[in-house]
């Protein structure tokens, strides 16, 4: 793990560096500090996890967003970027529904998930209620957004 963190960090440093016109910082002791190391893996892992669209691509998440707005759940801008307001309304309807999506925390969670499954299978969709956003999943959300 150590060896993909430096990796990671070398890369970053060496972008920085080009980007600066120089490689003068990219160097292999300044990309192991500890500091650095934390403070690189908490800014990846918090871009990855802002938006969170389950396949979906822009038009089929703006229908997503557009559902939940028509049944009184604000989604925030209706933009295709399935983020926490995205999913703190969709987590409030699954509630509202006796779903059990957890807290409202906009978080994409097994919970979540869960309800979600629970949400599709009301419709017909016929999915195993395990947690996991899988491939069937994935494309009973995709099929469910096909129009707002």
């Amino acid at each position: 793990m150590r060896s993909a963190v430096t990796r990671t960090l070398i890369s970053a440093t060496a972008i920085a560096g080009i980007a600066a016109g120089s490689l003068a910082g990219a160097t292999a002791q300044a990309a192991t500090a500890p500091p650095a190391a934390k403070a690189t893996v908490s800014a990846q892992s918090t871009s990855v996890l802002a938006v969170n669209n389950l396949g979906l691509n822009t038009a089929r998440a703006k229908n997503w967003q557009c559902w939940l707005n028509n049944h009184g759940y604000d989604p925030g801008p209706i933009d295709g970027q399935l983020g926490t307001k995205s999913w703190k309304a969709a987590q409030k309807m699954f509630n509202d529904l006796d779903l059990d999506a957890g807290p409202v925390d906009g978080k994409v969670g097994t919970q979540t998930i869960k309800a979600l499954q629970r949400y599709l299978n009301l419709f017909g969709y016929g999915l195993v209620v395990d947690g996991i956003a899988g491939e069937k999943t994935k494309a009973a959300f995709w099929d469910f957004n096909r129009t707002c």
